[in-house]
């Protein structure tokens, strides 16, 4: 389904206006914020959200060795102890049908270590967020790609 937004233009502006509201860097690091994106979009086998956000990743001076190894963070020495947090917080997010306790207290708790209450309550969210624009972009087959050849 080519272009899904303009056929529900309300809802599409609501979850870009989801979107927007988690970008804080000042709270949430731009870093962490598109590592957040870009493990989920993996997870959820969003190709295009994939391609976006590893472009976004190295407009803002994301290294590609870092980029390369997001989906086998835990084995990559180059992830900090807080980008380590946001990513096991995302992948028990991402996959809340996989186990009884959708996200364990440890893996909850090690977040709420390293980020303050807004900056975890950021963290959620732009989880939840990236997670709904996946599912809407892998059901209407968008093209890794085409947000760039588009513009």
């Amino acid at each position: 389904m080519p272009k899904p937004y303009s056929h529900v233009p309300d809802s599409y502006r609501a979850l870009s206006a989801l979107e927007r509201s988690t970008r804080d860097d000042d709270v949430l690091p731009h870093t962490v914020q598109e590592l957040v994106r870009l493990r989920a979009s993996q997870i959820n086998g969003c190709g295009f959200c994939v391609d976006m956000h590893s472009h976004d990743a190295l407009e803002s001076g994301e290294r590609t060795e870092r980029l390369f190894s997001v989906a086998a963070w835990r084995e990559a020495p180059w992830f900090t102890r807080e980008e380590r947090a946001a990513l096991a917080l995302t992948e028990e997010m991402t996959r809340l049908a996989d186990r009884a306790d959708a996200v364990p207290d440890d893996v909850w708790e090690e977040a709420a270590a390293v980020f303050d209450e807004r900056a975890l309550a950021l963290l959620v969210t732009t989880v939840a967020t990236i997670n709904a624009w996946n599912r809407i972009s892998v059901a209407t087959r968008q093209i890794a790609g085409s947000h760039r050849r588009a513009a």
